[in-house]
């Protein structure tokens, strides 16, 4: 007897559609930032996340957990971003096993004049194709999976 849970036909035609999103989208959205920034997706997502800090400034773990990325993957791209000039680390002046990654006004400016392009290409790919109610199911949605594949995962407060 076969135990496998084998998906319905519509949940069958909804991870494929899934499938098609989270294998297709990277790249456009990646090719958008090269083309127009000179920055690879995660770089600008980093930079991004540190624009919005107090301070500009995150602790390297608490960077990669909202990075969804593990510490060793930022510190590569911390490192990249330093010999950019658009990010410096920093020792957190209370705990000497922790290090922040500060946005250097350089990089402020850069994720700045970034942003606007990437917000096009975000809301062309995927934003302008829903109704208010599909935002809400997205989101929804998308934290539902999230919570799934990692409990210490990042969400953003509403």
């Amino acid at each position: 007897m076969d135990a496998t849970p084998w998906l319905s036909d519509d949940e069958q035609r909804a991870w494929r559609g899934l499938a098609a999103v989270f294998l297709r989208l990277p790249g456009a959205l990646e090719g958008q930032l090269q083309r127009d920034a000179g920055l690879s997706h995660f770089e600008y997502w980093v930079m991004a996340l540190l624009s919005e800090a107090d301070g500009r400034a995150r602790r390297l773990r608490d960077l990669a957990a909202q990075a969804n990325c593990s510490l060793s993957r930022l510190s590569h791209v911390v490192t990249r971003l330093e010999r950019r000039g658009w990010v410096v680390r920093e020792p957190v002046p209370d705990d000497a096993r922790s290090t922040y990654a500060v946005l250097t006004e350089d990089g402020f400016t850069q994720v700045v004049a970034a942003a606007p392009g990437h917000v096009r290409a975000v809301r062309s790919l995927v934003f302008d194709a829903l109704d208010t109610a599909d935002v809400a199911d997205l989101e929804r949605i998308c934290w539902a999976i999230v919570a799934r594949l990692d409990t210490d995962a990042y969400a953003p407060r509403a």
